[in-house]
């Protein structure tokens, strides 16, 4: 009965939008900044998402690769499958750590341990000789994106001014497309080693920015760090800008989240965070079980068994996931998070009906000039809509809800959550096209529909707010 009540009470505050924050609307800590006052938000975003970027470069790397390694290391299919997959075993693990690294060390500590490990996956790779050094960099590799993958969303979202955040929290969505594309066009015309090599030009970028930007000011008000909180945040904010009341903002929030124990992850499940825990893991389940991985780590088997050309539509769609991710960050702070999750939701099963009739066609060899074109069109509509709400949205939103004294734990779980999701639809997705290659389409149709639902039923609008506001409106018992 009360978990009952819990929940009632968790919809009637997420419908639409969040309408009665606990704290006052007045402190955005930019209204006396101009664009010119901000660049060190920018150029800390830009140095950060050196790391975004290392991530996709990490992810890109097998696939342009996976002939010319087998060749030179003489490699069996299994031992080149393992190479692949273990990148995911080694993210999870990340991210299992992330969250505890980041509130230990700092952001930017997390930043630099995670590039350590890319860096060191890099050079084990050039220098393999064999597939176990391969392995032992890949799961390096696997690491570091892992906590990347937490720690960058979360570090943009803790510097950028209300009105900022969504667009360039997304732009960490955005430079991992950028890294895969990248990875997937050099690849073909430089050797594995070589491509290992230019790995490592993201990381040592990140290496040298992180000694010019300032640590996130929440995370250093939090460790106590007062004298340094304040500098972060007008150095931040620029250093005319009248930062009092969103300094006073923070600290008040963090001053009552530290009268609170300290948080496990059995206090997740408390009925303050109730509401939190639902909105991030939901979206992560959303995100990846909607067939993401499957379509993206497929891409040219997809194609090539629908009857269309491989090269062809890989190459579109590494140039459409860019543009439209691109886009999806222009629009975030003046669309809203919800509507762009809704119609990139809506969008992807439209994508995955018509990749699935395709498919249906096919097997049953009917209007066989018809179903590849309908194929290509199935797979890029649903790119498209991933790319502009479902790819960035979940992790901007997972960055803004938690309350910074839950958001190691909680984050850390979210982003296991979204790493086993990529896990197991990747694994599985070759099963279920050998089951039914159309069946296994509308299967995701279904799932983007329960995601529709979801969003529509549960996800709150964040534009336009502080992370503090927020917070309090949704964790208030």
């Amino acid at each position: 009965m009360a978990i009952d009540q819990d929940m009632e009470a968790c919809e009637n505050k997420l419908q639409g939008k969040i309408t009665e924050p606990l704290l006052q609307n007045g402190a955005n800590g930019t209204s006396k900044s101009t664009k010119e006052d901000l660049w060190m938000v920018y150029f800390s975003t830009f140095v950060a998402v050196c790391g975004a970027f290392e991530f996709g470069s990490c992810i890109g790397f097998s696939s342009p690769t996976q002939a010319a390694i087998t060749e030179d290391l003489d490699l069996s299919i299994a031992e080149y499958a393992l190479f692949g997959s273990i990148l995911t075993f080694g993210a999870m693990i990340g991210a299992i750590t992330s969250g505890v690294i980041a509130d230990s060390i700092g952001r930017k500590g997390a930043m630099r341990v995670s590039d350590a490990f890319c860096v060191a996956g890099w050079l084990a790779i050039y220098f393999a000789k064999g597939p176990v050094s391969l392995d032992i960099g890949r799961l390096s590799m696997g690491y570091g994106m892992g906590v990347f993958s937490y720690v960058v969303p979360v570090f943009i979202s803790e510097i950028a001014p209300k009105n900022l955040r969504g667009g360039l929290t997304t732009a960490n969505q955005l430079l991992i497309c950028s890294g895969v594309s990248l990875s997937f066009i050099i690849g073909t015309v430089l050797s594995w080693r070589t491509l290992a090599l230019t790995g490592l030009i993201p990381c040592f970028i990140l290496l040298l920015g992180l000694f010019f930007i300032p640590e996130s000011p929440r995370w250093l008000e939090k460790r106590g760090r007062h004298e340094e909180f304040v500098a972060a945040l007008q150095k931040l904010r620029g250093k005319d800008a009248d930062i009092s009341k969103e300094a006073a903002e923070i600290k008040e929030y963090i001053e009552t989240l530290e009268n609170l124990p300290k948080a496990t992850m059995l206090d997740l499940f408390q009925r303050r965070y109730l509401c939190s825990v639902m909105i991030g893991f939901g979206l992560m389940v959303a995100q990846q079980f909607g067939g993401i991985n499957g379509v993206c780590f497929y891409t040219s088997q997809t194609f090539e068994s629908a009857g269309f050309s491989g090269n062809i539509g890989t190459i579109t769609y590494g140039i459409l996931q860019v543009i439209v991710t691109a886009l999806g960050a222009l629009l975030m702070d003046r669309a809203g998070r919800r509507p762009l999750l809704l119609i990139s939701a809506s969008g992807m099963v439209l994508g995955c009906i018509l990749t699935g009739t395709s498919f249906y066609l096919k097997a049953h060899e009917l209007a066989s000039t018809v179903s590849p074109l309908l194929a290509v069109a199935g797979i890029l509509v649903y790119i498209g809509f991933f790319s502009i709400g479902m790819g960035g949205t979940p992790w901007v939103i997972m960055s803004e809800i938690f309350p910074i004294n839950i958001k190691g734990v909680a984050g850390s779980l979210a982003t296991l959550v979204n790493w086993f999701g990529a896990w197991a639809v990747s694994y599985t997705f070759n099963f279920l096209m050998s089951w039914s290659s159309y069946g296994t389409f509308y299967l995701y149709a279904a799932i983007n529909v329960l995601g529709v639902l979801f969003i529509a039923l549960f996800i709150p609008e964040t534009k336009g707010r502080t992370l503090e506001q927020i917070q309090a409106a949704i964790n208030s018992s």
